[in-house]
C-alpha cells in the first residue's frame, strides 16, 4: 500500500495506515514543485537582503537582530540545538513516527521555504521506519512545540537518537548504516522544522484511533455486562432514541441491540424489574455523547494535520511574507480537553458496570463473583483498581489549556499547553482501557454463572476470544495480571475494530 502527500488530503485513516500498517509514504509531484518554488523565494530574500523574521533575524524576544548573510546557516543549526531542551521519557514510538509524519505533510503545503531535500529526508526516515526519540516534556503548546520538534530535526542532521528495529540508537551510527547523508540547514529550515504544531497533533492523532479502538470495544463489554445482569433490552429501542434526535446516541442503540440479537439472558421491561440502573439504561446516552465529543476531536485533527503551522508563511512566490501565528495550539489544545473528558466519562460508566457486577446488594450472582465468598475475595479489588484508575482520570482530565505561561520576556505571551493536553489525554485512555479490561473480567465471569449457551452470537464470539486471555475465577489469584493480559489484548486487537 502507498499513501500520496500532498500537504492538503491527509486523513486519520491514512495516518493509521502508515503509523500502525506497512503503507509507504510517496510525495506527491505537484507539492514537491511547489516546495522547489517556494525555496526560491527564500533564496531571493537571502540574496536581496529583505529583513525577514526567521530568515536573517533572531527569534522570540530576538526578533530585531538582524543576521549577517554569512551567518544565516549557523542560525538555523544553532536554533535547532538551543532548542532541543525536551526532558522526560520519550513519546511512544508511533507517536514519532506520526510526528515526522505530520511534519513532512505541513512542509509539502509550500508555504514554509525548505529545500526537497527536507521533505525527501522526513520521507526517508518513514519509509526506513526510522524515527527520532523525542522526549514528552517541554512544550507550552504555542511558537510551536518547539522542544520536540527540535530533537526531531536534530535527527535529520544526523545528531540525537533514533528508534530502529525496537531499539535506540545514536543517530549517527544508523545513518551511516543506512547510508543517509545528514542534512545541512539552510536559511529558514531550522525554523521550519520547530514551527508547528506537530506534537501535540501526531499525540492527538494517534489518541483518536486508540479512543475510536476503545469506544467499539466499550460497546460488546458492555453488551457482556448486560447479559450478566439480565439487562432490560427495551431501553434500546430505537423509537426512543429517535425521539431525541441524536445521530451518535441512535448508533449506540442500534449497535447494541446487534450486538444483543438472540440473547437468551436478556429481559424485557417487568419480566424481573421495570428499569435498568442508569449505567445500563443510558449506555446509547452516555457513550453516544462520548462519540460526539470523539466526531468533533476527528474534525479538529484532519484540519490541523494539512495545515501550515510554521512562522512566517511565504505567499505570491515570495511577494509576500507574513508572521502570524498559525503554530498556536489552541484549537487542539481544547480538542484534547475535550477528548479527555469524554474519554474519562466511558471508564465512569464502566466502573459503575463493574460494581453492579460485583456488589450483592445489587444482583443475584454470588458476592465480588467469587466461587467461595469469602474464604476467597473474587473480583472485589479489581472493582477497587477500577475505581483507582477512575480517579486518576479525574484529575488528568482538567484542562490544559485553562492556563499560559509568558515566555521568551513575555514577547510570547499567551500559550495554549495543548501538548500537556494531548500528553494527559494519552494517559486517560490507557487507564480506560484497564478499566474496561476489568469490566470485560467480571462479565465473563457473570455470564459464565448464567450459561453461555444462553449468549447472543456476537457476545458467545467475544467471549471465546477473551477466554484464550484469562480464564474463569475458579479460586483467587493474582488477578493483576488478568487485567495487565486482558489490556494488551484489547490493545492488539485495536485498529482492526472499524
Amino acid at each position: 500500500m502507498k499513501v500520496v502527500l500532498t500537504g492538503h488530503s491527509l486523513t486519520l485513516s491514512q495516518v493509521r495506515d502508515i503509523c500502525y500498517g506497512s503503507a509507504e509514504v510517496v510525495i506527491d509531484a505537484k507539492s514537491l514543485a511547489s516546495v522547489k518554488e517556494s525555496r526560491l523565494s527564500v533564496d531571493r530574500i537571502v540574496s536581496s537582503k529583505r529583513t525577514i523574521y526567521g530568515i536573517n533575524t533572531g527569534f522570540g524576544k530576538f526578533s530585531d537582530v538582524i543576521i549577517e548573510e554569512q551567518d544565516v546557516n549557523d542560525l538555523q543549526l544553532n536554533l535547532i540545538r538551543s532548542h532541543a531542551c525536551g526532558v522526560g521519557d520519550p513519546f511512544p514510538e508511533v507517536v514519532s513516527r506520526a510526528m515526522v509524519l505530520l511534519r513532512l505533510n505541513a512542509l509539502l503545503k509550500g508555504f514554509s521555504g525548505v529545500r526537497p531535500e527536507i521533505v525527501k529526508q522526513l520521507q526517508r526516515l518513514l519509509n526506513e521506519h526510522i524515527h527520532p526519540v523525542v522526549p514528552q516534556q517541554g512544550s507550552l503548546g504555542a511558537s510551536g512545540d518547539l522542544a520536540p520538534l527540535s530533537h526531531l530535526a536534530l535527527v535529520l542532521i544526523g545528531e540525537g537518537q533514533v528508534h530502529f528495529k525496537g531499539k535506540i540508537h545514536e543517530t549517527s551510527e544508523i545513518f551511516k548504516e543506512k547510508e543517509i547523508p545528514p542534512v545541512t540547514l539552510k536559511a529558514k529550515e531550522g525554523l521550519a522544522l520547530i514551527n508547528g504544531t506537530q506534537a501535540m497533533t501526531a499525540q492527538g492523532a494517534i489518541n483518536w484511533l486508540e479512543s475510536m479502538d476503545l469506544f467499539y470495544q466499550s460497546e460488546i463489554i458492555a453488551a457482556l455486562t448486560i447479559e450478566g445482569l439480565e439487562g432490560i433490552i427495551d431501553a434500546f429501542h430505537p423509537a426512543i432514541h429517535e425521539a431525541r434526535g441524536y445521530e451518535q446516541q441512535t448508533a449506540v442503540a442500534s449497535r447494541m441491540i446487534a450486538l444483543l440479537k438472540d440473547s437468551q439472558l436478556v429481559t424485557k421491561q417487568g419480566e424481573k424489574r421495570v428499569q435498568d440502573a442508569y449505567s445500563l439504561r443510558c449506555i446509547p446516552q452516555v457513550h453516544g455523547a462520548t462519540l460526539q465529543a470523539l466526531d468533533y476531536v476527528k474534525e479538529k485533527l484532519e484540519i490541523e494535520i494539512n495545515a501550515a503551522t510554521d512562522n512566517p508563511l511565504l505567499f505570491e512566490d515570495g511577494k509576500t511574507v507574513i508572521s502570524g501565528g498559525n503554530f498556536h495550539g489552541q484549537p487542539i489544545a481544547f480538542a484534547m480537553d475535550f477528548m479527555k473528558i469524554a474519554m474519562s466519562e466511558l471508564a465512569n460508566i464502566s466502573e459503575r458496570r463493574i460494581e453492579r457486577l460485583v456488589n450483592p446488594g445489587l444482583n443475584d450472582l454470588p458476592p465480588f463473583l467469587s466461587p467461595r465468598p469469602g474464604l476467597e475475595s473474587g473480583a472485589m479489588i479489581m472493582q477497587y483498581c477500577a475505581a483507582s484508575l477512575v480517579s486518576e482520570n479525574k484529575t488528568l482530565a482538567h484542562p490544559a489549556s485553562v492556563d499560559s505561561i509568558p515566555s521568551s520576556a513575555n514577547q510570547e505571551d499567551h500559550v495554549s499547553m495543548g501538548t500537556i493536553a494531548a500528553r494527559h489525554a494519552y494517559m486517560i485512555i490507557q487507564n480506560v482501557r484497564r478499566v474496561l479490561a476489568i469490566e470485560c473480567i467480571c462479565a465473563l465471569q457473570a455470564v459464565q454463572y448464567r450459561g453461555i449457551e444462553k449468549m447472543a452470537p456476537s457476545t458467545f464470539e467475544f467471549f471465546n476470544e477473551a477466554r484464550k486471555i484469562v480464564k474463569p475465577i475458579d479460586s483467587d489469584r493474582v488477578f493483576s495480571k488478568d487485567i495487565e493480559n486482558i489490556t494488551s489484548w484489547l490493545k492488539e486487537k485495536s485498529h482492526k475494530v472499524y
